[in-house]
């Protein structure tokens, strides 16, 4: 199910959508908030370019709102009909989510935007530099 060659598999690990080899990101870790949107130029492999226009990412606010909103979602039947709590406690679970994830939120949305666009070309796997 996770295997290179699949959208899940680029969305999940945010690597490059053309070619899984490496990740389009500077710094992988989401939570080092100064490098979040930090990306590389292209794919040191495929040479795919990131930014296929200029504010192409823009587009990602959209996702984001889903994936939020999914997000939510879950914390609601976790906290308010798994654990019982109460609506304002499910109220502050929800926010408080939504912060925590913020960073893995703006990222799977910036992946998931990406891999509606460009599509995975298997003869390029790992190709000598």
């Amino acid at each position: 199910m996770l295997k290179k060659g699949s959208k899940l598999y680029s969305i999940l690990t945010g690597s490059c959508p053309k070619c899984h080899a490496e990740s389009m990101y500077k710094n992988q870790n989401p939570y080092a908030l100064g490098t979040l949107f930090k990306m590389h130029e292209r794919c040191s492999n495929c040479h795919t370019k990131y930014k296929i226009e200029p504010s192409f990412f823009y587009g990602s606010m959209y996702v984001s709102y889903g994936v939020g909103v999914a997000f939510a979602v879950a914390t609601f039947v976790l906290a308010f009909l798994i654990f019982k709590t109460s609506l304002m406690n499910t109220f502050v679970a929800i926010v408080l989510t939504l912060i925590v994830f913020m960073p893995i939120i703006i990222r799977l949305s910036r992946n998931i935007w990406i891999n509606l666009f460009i599509k995975y070309d298997p003869n390029l796997k790992d190709q000598p530099k």
